[in-house]
């Protein structure tokens, strides 16, 4: 029996749309914020503790569903010695505050490249009582991101059939799998119909799909729910490529919205988004590396390094910065399900700070952890 032959007798031949009180069950479990002991003692218990780390820089970090209190004990165990910190959370579209300090991950449309981008906005709290205008466009934007869910659904259970074709071209999916997979999602579907409500925004996400396979494990095994996984993945893409754009607010719009509050304006994913390096926009910093943008660390330090150079009189420098990019919600996965490199990342844990090659770049740019936290507090409390 060939390989494609094997998947496809892995394939249940009473495979259907009928929702059972297992399909229940298992929508509530891979859609649940409640942690069980087991999970907050995984979050409270670092992997690594960092005793001569005295300075924490954090700016870019998404708490998801994980209560704060439990971060901050991780946190504490991770930098027992810490002295001077700056950590700030960037959750997706919705203000989430960590000691004196708020923070959001914006999606946005920067119109000269015509790409969807994101910005970190951070605020001293003090500064947005009050302030409902930014609210209002991030709820806006959360509701719009939260929207690809449903057309990730409906490009797969209409189904558009060219999306479905090129995807089936790119993966090699077989006839009878795309056809388990489009029963599976219109069970999701339905699911989501009957408990949507009762599910936090932000938990309207397209990795429902993701985490549901997953948890189809135990019942199929890994080599059908991993043929799933590609061929779901694929067809992502092409429903984000498809997505548009224009009901994002404009990056400038983002960045004035937030200097009329106080804000600071990091860009992250330098990589994703190396052309909004040339726009100039009025930021205070660009994230020279994250886990997912580690290709130009050194490069990007020394274009920073020499635009500074080049300031006018009143013009203030462009900071570095580095984004551990930290999930919590991957963190309390099952072990066996998470994407082991996104859940082994920390917060305030950014490895190039004390690289041997990149500490140079640094020394020359005249700046390190220390400086930017220095910086950064400053040109927040003004």
């Amino acid at each position: 029996m060939d390989k494609v032959a094997e998947l496809v007798s892995l394939i249940p031949s009473d495979a259907s749309e009928e929702i059972t009180a297992g399909d229940e069950a298992r929508f509530f479990e891979v859609t649940a914020t409640e942690l069980s002991e087991a999970q907050r003692q995984r979050v409270v218990t670092p992997a690594k503790v960092y005793r001569g780390q005295r300075s924490v820089l954090a700016v870019h970090w998404h708490p998801e569903f994980i209560p704060m209190e439990l971060i901050r004990r991780r946190i504490d165990a991770t930098f027992p010695q810490c002295a001077d910190d700056l950590i700030i959370p960037t959750q997706h579209n919705v203000l989430m505050q960590y000691g004196p300090y708020t923070g959001v991950e914006v999606d946005c449309y920067a119109s000269g490249f015509n790409q969807k981008v994101q910005l970190l906005l951070h605020f001293e709290s003090e500064r947005l009582q009050g302030n409902a205008r930014l609210e209002q466009i991030l709820d806006h934007t959360l509701r719009y991101r939260s929207s690809q869910l449903f057309d990730f659904i409906h490009t797969l259970i209409k189904p558009i059939p060219d999306r479905i074709e090129l995807a089936v071209r790119q993966t090699g999916a077989p006839s009878d799998l795309v056809a388990f997979v489009q029963a599976t999602v219109a069970k999701i579907h339905t699911l989501l119909e009957r408990h949507g409500d009762n599910l936090p925004r932000e938990q309207i996400k397209n990795k429902i799909l993701r985490n549901y396979f997953d948890a189809l494990r135990d019942t199929y095994g890994d080599a059908l729910i991993d043929r799933c996984q590609t061929f779901l993945t694929a067809v992502k893409k092409i429903v984000k490529a498809h997505f548009s754009l224009s009901y994002f607010y404009r990056a400038s719009e983002i960045i004035e919205e937030a200097r009329g509050i106080g804000g600071g304006i990091v860009i992250p994913h330098p990589e994703q988004f190396w052309p909004i390096l040339l726009r100039d926009y009025d930021v205070d910093g660009v994230e020279v590396w994250n886990p997912q943008s580690r290709r130009y660390t050194e490069f990007l330090i020394s274009v920073i390094d020499a635009k500074n150079a080049q300031l006018r009189s009143g013009q203030r420098p462009l900071l570095i910065l580095m984004g551990d990019d930290t999930h919590f919600g991957e963190k309390v996965r099952d072990p066996r399900f998470q994407k082991k490199e996104k859940a082994a990342r920390e917060v305030g844990v950014q490895p190039p700070w004390e690289d041997v090659g990149i500490r140079k770049a640094l020394i020359l740019a005249n700046t390190d952890r220390r400086k930017v936290i220095k910086a950064y507090k400053a040109r927040l409390t003004e």
